[in-house]
């Protein structure tokens, strides 16, 4: 068997030592460091929502975020308030309103603290021609959520029923405090102001 020559053990271990070379991490390299993953855009807050309602340049605009902070409000945090919340929404829809009524009343029983349920239940006290209660329970809605601008026009327009213009005037103008650009409310309260604040001479 014959020996390889000197020539070539030294090529090969010349290779060898090449092809470590080429694998080896320079002395003193840094791995390079790998980019930050994007930062996910934080979900708008109702505070957010609410100062841009009041901000919007355009109606769509307007309407747009109003949608936002009623979806928001309509999530109770109980399922099961959310689903006798549905079922009193379809009873008012065939006009079984005994029945809506005795479901918002098992709703709000069960989660207090959600003020769209109040401002629910204020709406089938309304159609089932109770303005007291209605009025009560739009007043406790205002009490959880003082912003709920739905919950002020609503009182308005009972007070005006109710021949009551102070008092609809300052809740359609607590309304358009929060939602300026809201259906037909600054009609009501051009309609109003002369009657309460008294007309220019």
């Amino acid at each position: 068997m014959s020996r390889p020559s000197p020539h070539r053990s030294c090529l090969k271990a010349a290779l060898v030592a090449a092809f470590c070379v080429f694998l080896a991490v320079p002395a003193g390299a840094r791995p390079t460091p790998e980019a930050p993953p994007p930062k996910k855009a934080q979900p708008l807050t109702l505070d957010d929502l609410y100062a841009r309602l009041k901000a919007a340049g355009d109606e769509a605009e307007a309407k747009g975020i109003a949608r936002l902070i009623e979806q928001r409000l309509g999530r109770s945090g109980s399922a099961t308030a959310d689903l006798l919340t549905e079922r009193a929404r379809q009873a008012m829809s065939s006009q079984d309103l005994p029945l809506a009524i005795e479901l918002m009343d098992r709703a709000t029983t069960l989660e207090p603290g959600w003020s769209e349920g109040w401002n629910r239940r204020a709406t089938v006290f309304w159609m089932l021609s109770d303005p007291s209660a209605a009025i009560a329970d739009l007043q406790r809605t205002l009490v959880l959520e003082p912003r709920h601008y739905e919950a002020w026009a609503a009182l308005g327009r009972i007070y005006q029923t109710l021949d009551d213009k102070r008092r609809a005037l300052e809740a359609f103008r607590r309304a358009a405090a929060l939602y300026p650009r809201m259906d037909r409310l600054q009609q009501a309260i051009d309609r109003l102001s002369p009657d309460v604040d008294g007309r220019d001479l």
